[in-house]
């Protein structure tokens, strides 16, 4: 057994008698996650699961290549075509990455199971220096979490390199996206251009990305455990109380009520914390904030909830 294979088997993300759905899209990262898997859990409890969104010219070559190479693994493959978006002036990748998730998702709550991606440390550094760039925000900066509900990334602790020889030892080939060449897309400008110009200033610009990661990840759980305190369980929280918060805290406070009343990360919500404590302390008003949440005070208590869909 590899080094790669013993520290995957390690972290516990894929495990033996644990069915996953593993997200194949024939290239080189996913090719290493679904060998893995199958070395892992076991052939009869992984199910490959490639998207072909009929967008690019080779992307029946793609879904033939991936065919074959699980059925070399004796692994099923399920294959999904979403039909096109109507427009393809919207976010493209945005539109695919929910056309994936989502297949996944269904397919593997079908199986009770989890689902894997090929996520490395190579697209963590990636993902860190785009938020870097788009979001204003310290949560941003955390990058890809290892697990986030039945979504795994068995792969974070690897770069791109590693996952090729792996590859290359275990003689298994993969495709290559002619895409990701293209300066069309932002991370494939930041692939190409603004990583090797880093390692061009610092040789060891990935690792201290990574490093920088981590640390504020160890602290966000400090700091989420403050907010919990001050929260004490509760959805609402006195004005009063959000006032006397420093700051920094009070960002903090807001964005965690603001996230649960989305249901999801309402990213940017806690910069209006200052508009959310000046409402006043009598009777009873609102403030509608970003991702469709509204904050209202009643009486002195602010709660958050989603504001109600426009009448049409």
């Amino acid at each position: 057994m590899s080094d790669l294979e013993r520290r995957v088997q390690a972290d516990g993300l894929l495990a033996a008698g644990r069915r996953v759905v593993v997200l194949y899209s024939g290239g080189c990262d996913s090719t290493c996650l679904l060998d893995l898997a199958v070395t892992v859990a076991g052939r009869d409890l992984v199910t490959a699961l490639h998207v072909n969104y009929g967008l690019r010219a080779a992307a029946d070559q793609d879904e033939r290549h991936c065919r074959l190479t699980a059925g070399e693994l004796g692994i099923a493959l399920a294959v999904h075509r979403p039909a096109a978006p109507a427009s393809r002036a919207g976010n493209v990748q945005a539109w695919a990455r929910a056309e994936r998730y989502t297949a996944a998702d269904r397919l593997a709550r079908g199986h009770d199971g989890d689902v894997a991606a090929g996520h490395t440390a190579t697209d963590q550094v990636e993902t860190i220096l785009y938020r870097l760039a788009s979001s204003p925000s310290r949560r941003a900066l955390l990058g890809m979490r290892p697990r986030e509900g039945r979504l795994v990334r068995p792969l974070l602790g690897f770069s791109r390199a590693q996952t090729a020889a792996h590859c290359r030892d275990r003689g298994l080939a993969w495709r290559e996206d002619e895409t990701n060449a293209s300066g069309a897309y932002a991370r494939n400008r930041i692939r190409n251009a603004l990583v090797p110009a880093l390692e061009q200033a610092h040789p060891a610009a990935q690792a201290n990305v990574l490093a920088l990661a981590e640390i504020l990840a160890e602290e966000a759980q400090v700091l989420d455990e403050l907010v919990e305190s001050v929260l004490d369980g509760r959805d609402e929280l006195a004005l009063a109380v959000l006032r006397a918060q420093p700051r920094a805290l009070r960002r903090l406070i807001v964005q965690r009520l603001a996230d649960r009343a989305a249901g999801e990360p309402a990213a940017g919500v806690g910069r209006r914390a200052a508009d959310v404590a000046a409402l006043p302390d009598t009777g009873t008003a609102s403030v509608d904030l970003p991702h469709r949440v509204r904050a209202t005070a009643d009486r002195g208590i602010v709660r958050f909830t989603r504001t109600p869909p426009l009448r049409t």
